[in-house]
């Protein structure tokens, strides 16, 4: 899971111990954060829980305390997956990306971006140039803005940088493959 979303493996042990200790509250019928601690030991992956000191078997967690700590786990992932995505393309607003055409939603393009997918409004678009799904593209990060729901990365192809960019970026290669 670490390797799959770029987070950190002891960030989801961390959501592991959390999302345990929840279920059991859920179990018990309490929100104190303190009353339960869980401890995932990191080679064997033994998990012990505490109640206020005293050990608490794990067989206690019922039916609707064990989804809990599966909805408390797929949210923390999700969050700390959003987290390293911002993290991967806040410093990349000015830059070209390549990505694929995954489809339309009505005038907006949605790019597809490795694991994250892009948008591009309609008025980022160049007027007259018509393009299909699977189609791959080159854009310009615009903006990257962290929501509550998710990453939004805003994607231009008529933006005046994206022209400079690309002028920037063939004549290092000309430079580059220039005899002499």
């Amino acid at each position: 899971i670490a390797r799959d979303k770029n987070i950190e493996r002891e960030q989801i042990y961390t959501d592991i111990e959390q999302a345990i200790a929840s279920g059991l509250r859920k179990q018990f019928n309490t929100e104190d954060t303190s009353e339960f601690t869980v401890q995932l030991d990191r080679t064997s992956g033994a998990i012990k829980a505490q109640r206020q000191g005293q050990e608490v078997p794990l067989s206690v967690v019922g039916r609707i305390g064990a989804q809990t700590v599966k909805q408390v786990m797929i949210q923390l992932i999700r969050q700390d997956e959003r987290g390293s995505i911002y993290e991967e393309y806040k410093d990349r607003v000015g830059t070209i990306v390549t990505g694929t055409i995954a489809r339309f939603e009505g005038s907006t393009m949605i790019v597809t971006l490795g694991r994250v997918e892009g948008i591009m409004p309609r008025s980022e678009q160049i007027p007259g140039e018509n393009h299909n799904p699977g189609e791959r593209i080159q854009a310009l990060i615009l903006e990257v803005r962290d929501t509550p729901s998710s990453v939004k990365i805003i994607l231009s192809r008529s933006h005046p940088e994206l022209i400079r960019r690309l002028f920037e970026r063939d004549s290092r290669n000309v430079r580059l493959s220039a005899p002499g």
